[in-house]
């Protein structure tokens, strides 16, 4: 247990797992405020549309009986509608009711049970029914979260470049320093690097191609001699 525990707290103290936590909870800040924002222009942009984005939905015709909502009513009603709907509704049930009954509350708590509001339409809980508005908020807040990440590793990668380059020239002034004062060291260094780039630079023979041509140089060889 003492080992379980000691390797528990080398693994949550490493500098990855705290930074993918930091990010997890600034990620999950970021989308409340991503969500928020979507919210508003949406908002603007369907300004027009009765019940906002919330109301964009297509509402499938019924296949089954379980899909054609309550007899009388159908699979929607208007929100507006509610009072003479719930009317309707207890009626159908073989009750009869005003608005001002003080059994009306029940009566339309238990319709709207059995419907739910999407912008200014309550639709019947088990129609079919497209959520425009919901595919629409989930594509813009990926577009907004797609650019501001863009953004983000654009900026996180030109301020890499810029130390490299800091780091890189920081170096070249040390070498330099030292070379100015260690000559012969520093000539030594460059012949033995430029060696090693030659060498690198050279091409890869197999080692079966090259035993061929040397066989074959050998064979012209004796060719001359015995010509």
């Amino acid at each position: 247990m003492k080992k379980f525990f000691s390797d528990f707290k080398a693994f949550i103290s490493r500098g990855n797992i705290l930074d993918m936590a930091v990010g997890v909870v600034i990620g999950g800040a970021f989308g409340a405020i991503v969500t928020a924002l979507v919210n508003i222009l949406l908002s603007v942009c369907l300004w027009a549309v009765p019940g906002g984005l919330k109301g964009l939905v297509t509402i499938l015709p019924a296949i089954t009986d379980a899909q054609k909502g309550v007899a009388g009513i159908g699979q929607s009603f208007q929100a507006g509608d509610i009072a003479e709907t719930t009317i309707l509704f207890a009626k159908a049930q073989g009750a009869e009711i005003t608005v001002n009954d003080a059994a009306f509350p029940t009566w339309q708590a238990a319709l709207t049970s059995k419907y739910t509001l999407h912008g200014t339409t309550y639709t019947y809980n088990m129609s079919a029914v497209i959520d425009w508005g919901a595919f629409i908020n989930a594509v813009i807040s990926f577009l907004i979260i797609a650019i501001v990440l863009f953004i983000i590793v654009r900026v996180a990668m030109a301020s890499a470049k810029k130390r490299e380059a800091a780091k890189k020239r920081i170096e070249a002034e040390k070498y330099k320093k030292w070379a100015e004062a260690h000559p012969e060291e520093a000539a030594e260094l460059e012949a033995k690097k430029k060696a090693e780039e030659e060498e690198a630079g050279k091409p890869v023979v197999d080692p079966v191609v090259a035993l061929l041509e040397e066989i074959r140089d050998e064979l012209k060889a004796d060719k001359a001699k015995a010509e």
